[in-house]
């Protein structure tokens, strides 16, 4: 005889967003949205798995994202005219918001494409503290022909702009924004092959991952953490002295006007991301330490991918993109806060019904039905519960204030209301459902 069966847990790096915390998820995508609004953008929904030709050739067969993380399978064909297909879960979204571009000939409309992205993505890393593998983004693309204005380096200040605005609107303190140029395809060429070189000699002190970056995407090696290679990565070349004058005539641009709008930033030489898909401007939001990230203080970046679009087989369209890790943004946010305001926000009710007796619950569904309509934020109890259980019920909730609804209530069309964390024991009678819900509201807008 088998014994019992072991519970279903969720897979190793996902989890369940539970209530309250989710209503601090829908607050950053609500605050998210509304920046994104006032600044043009519109949003695009994309499939959360693709060919996974389009990151072979888009993210880069050599990155580690491609090489170690995606969550790949055969699609087998159901019919003999279909053919079996390679699919993965999408490791990023820049890739398939491209393709779309590509797909639905967004660039023979001459526009300049603004579009955003909430959404989860999947890579297959050591969870962590901040890190899962199904985690959430929320992201941005500009990209557009060229006579859209889409190689501007203004395009790419408004978005670090819209970015700083987002992180102060949503109240992320201390945040500290990095810069620097990668260049051309060309410059990043040149860099390579210097890196290449300069690594060789060394590279077999550092650790391994940095050892096979070196010999696969050098550049990657600039974005290690690893403390016992820093002093190395240090004396390495700066791709700043490899820029052609183009290239540096577009960064000094983007740093004018970041410095004309108000924009603090520091030019970072090590700052390079290493997908195959960026050129020029590259950026990163960093929070001060104790911030909830530890060590691995990055909140977000992004960066300009002007060949991204040719490299998938669709027309010059330069663009640039960001996106923000949202499990990592929550953490942050509920780091720096300095009272739990989110968790009693997704909790408080503006009125708890309290029937007496089980025959009074349709009369209090009924009544709840009628201050719902109101807008008000209300639960009901069960008749059989005693009344000191409504009250833990209705404490628990962050209820404003406790309606009890008893036979003498339902004949003579009364209400009994009891502002709950106010000094005054009295219970209020009314007679009149507008008065009642005026004394609710006045009571959710003093906070008692």
């Amino acid at each position: 005889m088998s014994g019992p069966t072991s519970p279903l847990k969720a897979v190793r790096g996902t989890r369940d967003l539970l209530p309250p915390e989710t209503a601090l998820w829908s607050r950053v995508e609500s605050v998210a949205r509304d920046v994104f609004a006032r600044y043009g953008f519109g949003e695009i929904r994309t499939p959360i798995f693709e060919a996974t030709e389009l990151f072979a050739r888009g993210v880069g067969e050599e990155t580690d994202i491609v090489s170690k993380e995606m969550y790949t399978w055969e699609d087998r064909a159901r019919a003999q005219s279909e053919k079996a297909q390679s699919l993965t879960l999408r490791p990023e979204n820049t890739a398939g918001v491209v393709r779309a571009y590509i797909e639905h000939k967004l660039g023979e409309r001459g526009d300049l494409q603004k579009l955003f992205y909430i959404g989860p993505q999947f890579r297959r890393e050591r969870p962590q503290r901040g890190r899962y593998r199904q985690f959430w983004q929320i992201g941005v693309e500009v990209l557009g022909p060229v006579s859209s204005g889409a190689e501007s380096p203004v395009r790419d200040a408004e978005v670090l702009e819209m970015l700083a605005t987002l992180l102060d609107e949503l109240g992320v303190k201390g945040w500290q924004l990095a810069l620097n140029s990668v260049g051309s395809a060309e410059d990043r060429k040149r860099y390579s092959v210097a890196l290449r070189e300069a690594l060789a000699p060394v590279k077999d002190r550092m650790c391994e991952d940095n050892q096979r970056r070196a010999e696969t995407n050098p550049l990657r090696v600039l974005d290690s953490k690893d403390p016992g290679d820093q002093e190395i990565i240090d004396a390495l070349p700066k791709i700043a002295d490899f820029l052609d004058d183009s290239s540096r005539e577009h960064f000094a641009a983007v740093r004018a006007a970041l410095d004309a709008c108000g924009v603090a930033y520091t030019v970072n030489p090590r700052l390079v991301r290493g997908l195959d898909y960026y050129t020029r401007t590259t950026f990163e939001f960093t929070v001060p330490d104790g911030s909830g990230l530890g060590t691995q203080n990055a909140l977000l970046g992004g960066g300009r991918y002007d060949g991204l679009s040719e490299m998938l087989g669709g027309p010059k369209a330069p663009g640039i993109g960001f996106a923000i890790g949202e499990d990592r943004l929550i953490l942050v946010l509920q780091e720096q806060a300095e009272t739990d305001v989110e968790r009693e926000v997704a909790l408080r009710l503006d009125a708890y019904i309290a029937p007496i007796g089980a025959a009074q619950e349709p009369n209090a569904l009924r009544l709840a039905r009628d201050l719902r309509a109101r807008g008000l934020r209300v639960d009901l109890g069960e008749g059989t519960w005693k009344a000191r259980k409504h009250f833990d019920v209705a404490e628990r909730r962050h209820a404003r204030c406790i309606l009890f609804l008893g036979e003498n209530e339902v004949r003579d069309g009364t209400y009994s209301l009891k502002r709950l964390n106010s000094s005054s024991p009295l219970v209020q009678n009314f007679d009149n459902f507008d008065l009642v819900v005026q004394e609710i509201k006045r009571a959710s807008a003093s906070g008692s």
